[in-house]
């Protein structure tokens, strides 16, 4: 087992474990799956912008990807993220996605960030009871924020605070 920066030859694995998230699940309110070429220029932007995108591998295969970028796109967020945990559906519930957070939330902490925010579907309660032994807190719920599998969804916010920059600026 290995946690470590994905690489472009990781992107099959990464396709095909979002377009998994997307065309069976309620993690991503989305419709219809992603390229293989949309996912590599996702990643090589992730690269561009200094924005870390992880990978769980065991076995020489990629099990599960976590990533984080910017809250919001305003000046006054830049010290807040929001993340993002995938895991290969053989994987779930085998740790892999504790592993992966636990790693972005170490290296949101050494960059400097000050909260880090999670979106989760309100009928997630894997990575609901993830956040929560992870100290996220639960700080709000967005009522039909999508509709997807021919009902609403409900989506609900967690946060973690974590340690913020020393010395913060409006610049």
């Amino acid at each position: 087992m290995s946690i470590r920066p994905a690489k472009e030859a990781d992107i099959h694995a990464i396709t095909e474990i979002y377009n998994d998230a997307i065309l069976n699940t309620t993690a991503v309110y989305d419709y219809h799956p992603y390229s293989t070429e949309n996912r590599l220029e996702w990643l090589r932007t992730k690269k561009q912008q200094d924005l870390p995108v992880f990978v769980y591998e065991q076995n020489g295969k990629v099990q599960g990807y976590a990533t984080y970028g910017p809250f919001r796109p305003w000046a006054a967020f830049k010290y807040s993220i929001e993340h993002s945990v995938y895991v290969h559906p053989e994987s779930r519930g085998a740790g892999v996605g504790r592993i992966l957070l636990r790693t972005l939330i170490d290296h949101a902490e050494k960059e400097g960030f000050a909260t880090m925010i999670a979106g989760i579907d309100s009928s997630n309660p894997g990575s609901i009871y993830l956040h929560e032994t992870e100290a996220f807190e639960y700080v709000g719920t967005v009522k039909k924020a999508g509709y997807k599998f021919e009902r609403w969804l409900d989506l609900v916010f967690y946060q973690r605070a974590l340690s913020g920059p020393e010395a913060p600026a409006e610049h």
